[in-house]
């Protein structure tokens, strides 16, 4: 465990979920219910994917040369920032309705809600990136799952007053600039070998 990675991972993760659609959907559901309950949802169904996320990180660093590795986080980075730029919040109300009407528990709702909306999202694909980049998926874990469960923290806590003071476009475009940084780095270093 390096905490030095964990401590570079946290700000990236933190930047990225922000102005993700999941932190909006926590802040619509402890609008609806206990907000406690909605954290813990949220904190556990962010613990499962990080834990998939670096898994599969782990598993990209077997299976390929380091070269060939560098090279595929590098377009990874590279399609995060794109994905970053087009990202919308605008579905996540949509998603919350449904989940809500259909379980009673406020808790659970949550947890639903951010497992299925975290599939395929920009932080479960940086932290697949960061866990096979630094080779150390307990600490890129850490700082992963402490950076959302921070997001989440401040969803159900201060969200809808924080969110006037945020321009969710100018996040995105720094999320993306970051991510375009990260993307020359390894490319970089997958061009030395």
């Amino acid at each position: 465990m390096h905490l030095s990675i964990a401590l570079a991972v946290f700000p990236v993760i933190f930047l990225a979920e922000l102005p993700d659609k999941t932190m909006f959907a926590s802040l619509v559901l402890a609008s609806r219910g206990s907000p406690r309950a909605v954290w813990l949802g949220a904190a556990g169904a962010f613990l499962v994917h990080v834990a998939i996320a670096t898994t599969i990180g782990v598993g990209l660093f077997q299976l390929l040369p380091k070269r060939v590795l560098e090279g595929v986080v590098a377009v990874m980075f590279l399609v995060g920032a794109i994905f970053a730029l087009r990202e919308k919040a605008s579905d996540e109300v949509d998603l919350v309705a449904r989940e809500t009407t259909t379980h009673r528990q406020v808790g659970t709702a949550a947890f639903l809600v951010v497992f299925i909306a975290e599939w395929g999202d920009l932080t479960q694909i940086l932290t697949a990136n960061l866990a096979a980049h630094y080779h150390s998926p307990l600490s890129v874990g850490l700082g992963a799952v402490l950076a959302l469960w921070s997001v989440a923290f401040i969803a159900v806590v201060g969200g809808q007053s924080l969110m006037r003071f945020i321009n969710i476009v100018v996040l995105h475009r720094v999320m993306a600039a970051i991510l375009i940084v990260l993307a020359v780095l390894a490319a970089a270093s997958a061009i030395r070998g």
